[in-house]
């Protein structure tokens, strides 16, 4: 149990010296864009909740992928087709990013 606060005293530890990084800041901001474009263009285009539009744009940029939402329209599919291949890079930077200041060792 004392291993799970270990791990997430490390990730909070992480996103706070990450701030300071303004590359950081811009792959946070640049994911959040995303995700808020996602939940605005599924509540459109496919006429779902803001809440399950932004539970289909986590789970699909995160590639977890349940399966239980589904694009059902043409334009739905087509923009899930460009959401993911751009979405998945900036996920993955800000995972790598975050990673990164995580195994970063301070100096004092």
């Amino acid at each position: 149990m004392i291993s799970v606060f270990v791990v997430f005293h490390k990730l909070f530890r992480a996103l706070r010296t990450g701030f300071a990084d303004p590359t950081f800041r811009g792959t946070v901001q640049l994911a959040l864009v995303l995700i808020l474009a996602g939940t605005l263009s599924y509540a459109g285009v496919e006429h779902w909740t803001l809440f399950h539009s932004l539970y289909f744009s986590v789970t699909t940029l995160t590639t977890v992928g349940y399966g239980d939402f589904t694009p059902q329209t043409e334009v739905g599919r087509a923009f899930t087709i460009v959401y993911v291949l751009i979405g998945l890079g900036v996920v993955l930077s800000l995972v790598t990013q975050i990673a990164g200041h995580a195994t970063r060792r301070t100096t004092t």
